[in-house]
């Protein structure tokens, strides 16, 4: 059985996640997170609400495929993983992360 710790692993702190944060629409806040590559769109959304204490509209994912990469001669893998992109209700109060950067 998964937690919502185990759903939700980080936020995702890049530069355009960043900006599609601060820029709300119509009241709504984007947030970006790397979950689970197993969990759902209903598992993210309860997951997100208790632990933020916040109501979510609507919640997208992304899969990614993990890339080869080089070292010399040796060839490996990144992982695959899975970002989930979590629109908070108008009129929710904003999460902070990433602030310092």
């Amino acid at each position: 059985m998964r937690t919502i710790w185990d759903i939700i692993k980080a936020p995702v702190i890049t530069e355009k996640a960043l900006i599609a944060k601060e820029a709300t629409r119509d009241g709504r806040q984007l947030l970006t997170f790397r979950v689970d590559r197993r969990a759902t769109k209903p598992e993210i959304k309860e997951a997100v609400e208790r632990i933020f204490n916040v109501k979510v509209d609507r919640v997208r994912t992304v899969n990614y495929q993990g890339k080869v990469v080089r070292r010399y001669r040796t060839e490996g893998r990144r992982p695959a993983w899975k970002k989930a992109y979590v629109t908070l209700k108008a009129g929710e109060k904003p999460i902070e992360y990433g602030e310092e950067i």
